[in-house]
Formats: structure tokens, sequence, C-alpha cells
């Protein structure tokens, strides 16, 4: 039997995925730690994690795949690699990781991102890399360059989380040109590594790595990999991603019109274009997607709230509650609106929507009462939707009107209040998949490995799990507490700009 092997790098876990190469069933999937893995802040709005802790959850879970449904080390045909975006990791000659990884939601370097846009021109940001360069990786690194010299000097590579797996399992330092697009790396217009924003940074492009494409060999496991994983040297790495892109590809949105949603520790939508466009005040991001090719611009449009899952879990820790079914259960009880309750859920850091404020999270209208923890827990999922909501306005602007949305049965969207709040609050219809980050990059493996002949065929095995449809009772209802939640947050920022 031939295997397909996916890996989801997240910062809370890595996911591990084996399929059926043939049927496209799953026959395991696993993840590790059982906890979450630490997210370390040494200062107030940072976020960093140490990379090797994510290679050695690549092999216990690898292990525990092997556990579930044996095979053996020549068996696989193709790995695929889902990574978190963002990430900033720095690594020597010889592949020594040279500090923490700087993470996605680590909010330190908007000042270097400000003074790019002011220096280059906010026009030219726009149209040449299709967002501001803000908080992202290219920032990151100069933030590095800035402030810990002794480390900058010492860097030969720079990569993304997914481009420190792929260097472990090989050897090789590459990345992709979505990657580069990631990390605001790339020169829409002229199709190439964007010089400009490294050069005003003042850091060499030779700090990138070289490209590979996402689909296809990529690199081969090395000896020591091959070891560590039980896996036979010479296995190709035949597809790379992050989570967003892979996550849009893993529920087969490809093309034009079609969109994902994911709500898991950040909520994200990501609809993809076929144009080169950008949000004037960069709110919404745009990135290179998975199956782009010259010839054909496929963009992915990626709408992100910080505080959706990671919100709920510190309500389940706080809260002192049993579990998230038991949450969702009490949720269920109050009707829609919260009872005038209202949750702004900014607190997970720098929020792209709201241009790189930090506003952290507010409830509001809180009465002692009336209101109890279901209140509290129904006003938690309303406001992570209502975000979103917001976020999907300014989509609408940019022409990329989403009517129709798909989603791994997971995470959020296990949840039927919160399933409802979305479908009625935006008017999309929901389609729900049993799948995930790692088994989408399993599939997308099979496609680079040439064993599928094409993305279409690569969802053979994968299962529905329910379309969702707006419930008209309740829209009127949820229009008028989004109106209420979208007026509290402009006062919200009104208050914090004048501060």
């Amino acid at each position: 039997m031939r295997y397909l092997l996916g890996y989801d790098i997240g910062s809370s876990s890595v996911k591990g995925a084996l399929l059926d190469a043939a049927t496209g069933r799953c026959l395991a999937a696993a993840f590790s730690p059982e906890e979450e893995m630490p997210i370390l802040a040494p200062r107030p709005g940072w976020a960093e994690q140490d990379p090797e802790a994510w290679w050695k959850e690549v092999i216990t879970v690898t292990d525990k795949l092997r556990n579930i449904h044996p095979f053996g080390p020549g068996d696989i045909v193709g790995i695929g690699l889902s990574y978190q975006m963002h990430g900033l990791v720095c690594l020597d000659r010889e592949g020594r990781v040279l500090r923490p990884a700087i993470i996605w939601c680590d909010s330190r370097a908007v000042a270097r991102g400000e003074a790019a846009v002011n220096a280059l021109g906010r026009d030219f940001c726009l149209d040449r890399y299709l967002n501001a360069p803000g908080n992202f990786t290219a920032s990151k690194l100069s933030w590095v360059k800035e402030n810990e010299p002794a480390v900058f000097e010492k860097i030969y590579k720079v990569m993304l989380p997914g481009d420190y797996i792929a260097c472990r399992m090989s050897g090789e330092m590459t990345t992709t040109v979505s990657g580069l697009s990631e990390g605001i790396w790339w020169d829409f217009r002229e199709q190439r590594i964007a010089s400009d924003i490294c050069g005003f940074y003042g850091y060499p492009e030779d700090l990138l790595c070289p490209v590979v494409p996402a689909f296809g060999e990529q690199v081969r496991l090395n000896a020591a990999a091959a070891q560590a994983l039980g896996i036979a040297a010479g296995t190709p790495v035949t597809y790379r991603a992050g989570d967003q892109p892979n996550n849009a590809y893993t529920l087969g949105v490809l093309s034009p019109g079609e969109a994902a949603a994911t709500a898991g520790t950040s909520g994200v939508v990501y609809g993809v274009n076929d144009r080169i466009q950008s949000d004037p005040a960069s709110r919404v991001n745009t990135f290179v997607h998975v199956n782009h090719t010259p010839e054909q611009v496929r963009n992915g449009v990626l709408l992100c709230v910080n505080g959706t899952g990671i919100l709920y879990n510190w309500l389940k820790k706080n809260l002192a509650m049993d579990g998230y079914e038991r949450m969702n259960e009490l949720a269920a009880t109050v009707e829609p609106g919260a009872g005038g309750l209202l949750f702004l859920p900014f607190g997970n850091g720098a929020e792209r929507i709201l241009e790189n404020r930090d506003l952290g999270a507010s409830l509001v209208g809180l009465n002692f009462n009336i209101h109890t923890r279901a209140h509290m827990l129904r006003a938690a999922q309303e406001g992570i939707v209502y975000a979103l909501r917001f976020g999907l306005e300014i989509m609408l602007e940019m022409g990329v009107e989403v009517t129709r949305v798909k989603a791994g049965a997971a995470n959020m969207f296990l949840s039927p209040v919160f399933r409802n709040i979305f479908a009625s609050t935006t008017g999309a219809v929901i389609e729900l998949f049993r799948t995930d980050g790692a088994q989408g990059a399993a599939r997308a493996a099979g496609v680079g490995a040439g064993y599928y002949a094409g993305y279409r065929e690569s969802y053979i095995g994968m299962e529905s799990a329910g379309v969702v449809e707006p419930d008209p009772t309740k829209r009127d209802r949820y229009e008028t507490a989004y109106r209420r939640w979208k007026q509290e947050l402009e006062k919200t920022l009104t208050t914090s700009a004048e501060a």
C-alpha cells in the first residue's frame, strides 16, 4: 500500500495525517503535545516559540501515526507541510537556530513596518506588495537587525516555520513564492523578490532562501531525518504552504469567488481572486495562492482576527468549565443578542483589520443582575463572528463577495451555535467537511509527487459534514446586535486614537 503523509505545524500543536493514496481515506490522525505548546512572551506584545520544539513534535506525531496504522519506511509517496504563517526563524550557516522564532501574533515590529510605508510610500507598497509591510516577517527581521545586532551578524538564512521543518528533514534551506509573499518579500508587479523592502531595511536579499515550487519535489529526507522519523532516506517533500492557503486548498478553494474559513486560535476567511489588488488600508492582506502561476493569477485575500479560539479557551480556563461541549450547550440557552452583552474579541495582539491597533478585549454592557456565564459564552461567540463580518465588509469593498464558505468541521465550527451565528449574521451558506490542514497537506503532496493527475483528483475520499443555511428567523436580531457591536467598536477605536 502507498501512503501520503501530511503535517500541520501550528502554534498550539503539530498535527499529522496518514492517507491511503489510492482511496484518499484518512487512516490515522494524531497531534502533539496533548496540552498546547507554550508561547513565550518576554515582554508585552511579544510571542516566541522554539523551532526545535516543532521538530520534536513532528517526530512524536509520526510515531503516533505509525502506532495507529503501521507503515513501512519506504511506503510514503510524498510528504506535505502546512505551517503557521508569518513567523521568523533565523539560522546560521550550519543550520543552527540563533534565537526563538518570532511567531505570527507577535506585534513588536509594527513600528518598523510603519517606517517602511512612510519611506517607500503607501501607494508604492500596496501596488507592489499588495500589503503594507506592517508586522510581517520582513519587518520582524528588521527588528532583529536593529535590536539584536550580534544575532543578526550570524544569520545565514531566514525562513518561515514550514521552511524550517523542511530544512530539518533535508538539511536544505528553501522557501516558496507563496511563502515570500506572506513575508512581504514578493513584488507582485515584477514577479520577483521585493528588493526595495530589503534595501530599505538594510539587509541583503541573499538572506532569503532559494525558491522551490509549492507543488513538486522540493527536498528529500536526509539520513538523520530518516532515522528520527522512521521513513526512508530520499523520501520527497512535495508540497509546502502556509496554514491559510493550505486550508483553502484542503477545502477545494482554488478559483475566484470561492472562500474558506477557519476558527482555531485565530479566525480567518480566505477568498481567492484573479486580480493584483489591495485594500487601501491593508486591513486584509493578499498573498500568492498555492496554485498561482505566472500565466494564471491566483491570489488569496486573507481576513484574520487574532482572538477567536484563544478567547474561547481563555473563557474555558477562567470560568472553570468542564469542556467546550458544555460551553456550547450553555451558550445555546441564550437568545441572539446575548441579552445586550457585547464582546470585542481583540485580546491577542495587534489586529490587522484594525490597522495594526492592539485594543485588548472588552466585555461591554455587563449587568450583574441579568448576565450569567451563559451570556458571556454567547457574547463571545457572537463577538468573534461580528469581528469576522467586519472584515468581510472590507473584503467586499475590494470586490470579494463571500456568499458561500467552506470550512472544516473543527474548532469553533464544531459549535452549532457558532455555525448558526456565522451563517445568519453573514448571510453565507457554510459547507462543512471532515478534514483538516494535515490531511490537506497530504492530499497536496500526492499532487506534488505526481500520484494524482491534478488538484481535483486529490479530493478523492473527502467526506462532507453537512451544509448550514442562514436562519431567516434570526437574521434581523443578529443584524441589530451587529450594528450595536460595530458602534461600540468604532467608539473604542476613536477613544484609542485620541489617547
